[in-house]
């Protein structure tokens, strides 16, 4: 099989946006994309698509979360191509089973209009492929999407967490307090502007991470493309990716040789656990056994972290960011001209706890 994993380059901020090709002359080739960046990135995903890939339709279109980063663009490339799947949550579907969160201050309909309005390019995503004939999937754990696997997040979990996410009206219940103390984690974190030492046998990485309810919403899926396992993860945190990690385990899965960086670097989304679990253990330096790709805004020179790029690092997957340029990971071909990417380096000195 052929394959080309394409991160586009979204311009400052942050945000996702992923094209994949797999297949090959015989059988034909499929189009995955993942993610769509914020608005004006739909531009960049469409002459994209048309210089290298061009006459295609997109098979599948998937959006990982609900975050304006990652969504917002993909209204532009719905527009603009023909695409037979896509494949997102909607939070106001599961109204009824939230409502008792809110205290009696909605009825279920105002519920699912207040959701609505909080989510406009969701809608209009909705709108759009409902008139082109776009089938329209949930996304949850189990779920085959072409060649790749959702590993998360189950159903139960990401309908728990909606009243937790921070386009969702405040709740009222208070049996997850788990996102309250992501407000202080972050004060605490970001406060700390202390620089630590690292080496290659020493690693700062907290053990304990948090990130937001609707980062850990985020789809996580795992491909198999020829032999190579392909792990895509969004923003999703340790909750996420440690439910995708004991799925993949039931599933009998290999770990992948092409991991993408969660939410571009971040320190409150890995640990050196979770790590283990999808990496393996830390190899001796300068042993490679995987690549790593971290989305990467033009102005977030100090992203990805050096305390998560080192962990990559040790653990035998070289790092390459985006920032102004889109790089891709491939079996076979590739696309003619590339110019190869620069790794990250090692970081001996990272941001301080």
């Amino acid at each position: 099989m052929n394959y080309e994993i394409d991160f586009l380059p979204i311009g400052e901020g942050s945000g996702d946006a992923i094209v994949v090709r797999y297949g090959d002359d015989t059988e034909g080739y499929y189009l995955h994309v993942v993610d769509g960046g914020r608005t004006a990135t739909a531009e960049t995903i469409i002459n994209h698509i048309n210089q290298f890939y061009p006459g295609y339709h997109i098979n599948h279109m998937v959006l990982s979360h609900a975050d304006d980063d990652h969504a917002t663009g993909l209204i532009g490339v719905m527009e603009k191509f023909d695409v037979k799947n896509l494949w997102m949550n909607r939070p106001w579907l599961y109204a009824a089973e939230i409502l008792d969160h809110f205290h009696g201050n909605f009825t279920l309909q105002g519920l699912i209009d207040d959701i609505k309005d909080r989510h406009p390019y969701l809608v209009e995503l909705e709108r759009l492929a409902l008139q082109k004939g776009t089938h329209i999937h949930e996304v949850f754990q189990g779920v085959k999407i072409g060649a790749f696997t959702v590993l998360a997040p189950t159903r139960a979990r990401y309908i728990n967490s909606i009243p937790d996410f921070g386009k969702t009206p405040e709740r009222y219940s208070t049996e997850s307090a788990e996102s309250q103390s992501f407000g202080l984690f972050r004060s605490l974190v970001e406060a700390a502007k202390k620089k630590l030492e690292e080496k290659w046998d020493v690693e700062t990485l907290a053990k304990n991470a948090v990130t937001s309810a609707s980062n850990e919403s985020c789809v996580v899926q795992y491909g198999l493309l020829g032999s190579q396992g392909v792990l895509l993860t969004a923003d999703v945190g340790p909750i996420g990716l440690a439910e995708a990690g004991n799925f993949g385990a039931q599933l009998g899965l290999d770990r992948p040789t092409f991991v993408q960086v969660p939410h571009h670097g971040s320190r409150h989304n890995v640990t050196p656990s979770v790590l283990d679990m999808w990496l393996g253990p830390r190899q001796p330096k300068g042993a490679v056994v995987g690549t790593a790709f971290c989305s990467v805004g033009s102005n977030k020179q100090d992203y990805p972290r050096g305390q998560v790029k080192n962990a990559f690092m040790r653990r035998g997957f070289m790092v390459y960011s985006t920032r102004t340029t889109w790089i891709s990971h491939y079996g076979g071909g590739g696309h003619p001209g590339m110019v190869p990417a620069v790794p990250e380096q090692f970081a001996d000195e990272v941001e301080g706890l």
